[in-house]
């Protein structure tokens, strides 16, 4: 299920429309329910998310946020915030009907084309006008199943499916509800551009998740009975620390390996850091144990390795292992690696670039 054009943005722009007119008569100064923002900044920000998003389409802009400001008239009332509601959700609708389907925008998130955008402005329409409703005790709202199954289908990969319904599940996933067998969510975000590899997807460990991880928490993944492991918290540890020092580089970190089959995380891959001055970058996973044999990492490797000489610059992805690690070997040998080495009791392995 995909969204392919601008009408799941005008529809949950009428029904969000219609449900918070039947509050407008309110005072929306209180906070919004589990936010900071007031009920009218909560409106504000939605609009400028609108417009942002519209004008990333427009322009195809890459590498950041097209420096445009949206705000409200000072003395704008509930039902203005609802027409500049409705008017900056139609310039994104309009932006994504005139967008080809070829056209990618960035985002922190993902670079993303029409339907990407068209998703995202989506969940900001649905999860914040709950927020708007539940802060002017309004807590029944329940928007279009299908709105929120198109969502979790383009944006979020690494949540389970048929525990709840989808807007239960959407609340899940944006830290906002409760579904059972599953811890509330400290951190989350939605993926744009996972990278594919066989059975598996990855998911990227971005600095805030990465840091939850470190700290003991999920990263806002769903994980397998015996995950995460040891090895996965460690190497979201060290990504968090190259942030901090200012030598983060999106991309080349630590991935979470979720299956495609059921939505859940079963380890990490990822790099060491970026290429160095030669092109040389180092690879590292890490499965939960009831997880392997199955040829799950094989699959997460070969997709990340695919995406890595797909980057400009690199030369040779290494890998160093285990002696004893005749698994982690053989992994490495369905992928192309070779033995270059041995010492210490760990063996080194090279995949040059392939040949133009």
């Amino acid at each position: 299920m995909t969204i392919t054009g601008p009408q799941s943005i005008e529809l949950a722009t009428a029904s969000s429309a219609r449900a918070l007119r039947s509050v407008a008569h309110l005072d929306w100064s209180v906070p919004a329910a589990g936010l900071e923002w007031s009920c009218q900044h909560t409106a504000v920000h939605m609009a400028r998310a609108f417009t942002r998003y519209g004008a990333q389409l427009t322009t195809r802009a890459a590498g950041a946020f097209v420096p445009v400001e949206v705000t409200a008239a000072p003395g704008t009332g509930p039902a203005g915030l609802i027409e500049v509601l409705e008017a900056t959700a139609g310039l994104l609708s309009a932006a994504v009907a005139a967008a080809r389907p070829g056209d990618r925008a960035w985002h922190p998130y993902g670079t993303v084309g029409p339907d990407g955008y068209a998703a995202v402005g989506v969940l900001e329409m649905l999860v914040h006008t709950r927020d708007i409703l539940g802060g002017l005790g309004v807590r029944d709202q329940e928007p279009d199943a299908s709105l929120c199954a198109q969502v979790l289908d383009l944006l979020f990969p690494q949540v389970p499916r048929g525990i709840a319904g989808p807007w239960q599940t959407l609340l899940w996933a944006t830290g906002r509800g409760e579904l059972p067998g599953l811890p509330a969510q400290r951190v989350w975000r939605w993926y744009g551009e996972p990278v594919p590899a066989g059975r598996v997807v990855l998911c990227e460990l971005s600095p805030d998740v990465a840091a939850d991880l470190r700290d003991g928490g999920t990263g806002g993944f769903a994980w397998t009975g015996d995950g995460p492991g040891e090895g996965t918290r460690v190497a979201a540890g060290m990504a968090f620390t190259a942030y901090e020092a200012g030598a983060y580089r999106p991309g080349w970190g630590p991935y979470a390996i979720v299956c495609t089959d059921d939505h859940r995380a079963i380890g990490g891959i990822g790099f060491h850091g970026s290429p160095d001055a030669e092109g040389n970058a180092e690879v590292g996973y890490d499965l939960v144990p009831s997880a392997r044999g199955a040829g799950l990492v094989t699959d997460a490797l070969a997709g990340l390795v695919a995406w890595a000489f797909a980057q400009p610059g690199l030369t040779a992805l290494h890998a160093t292992v285990d002696e004893g690690n005749a698994p982690s070997h053989g992994v490495l040998a369905r992928v192309g690696f070779e033995r270059t080495g041995a010492a210490d009791g760990l063996v080194r392995h090279v995949l040059r670039a392939p040949r133009a």
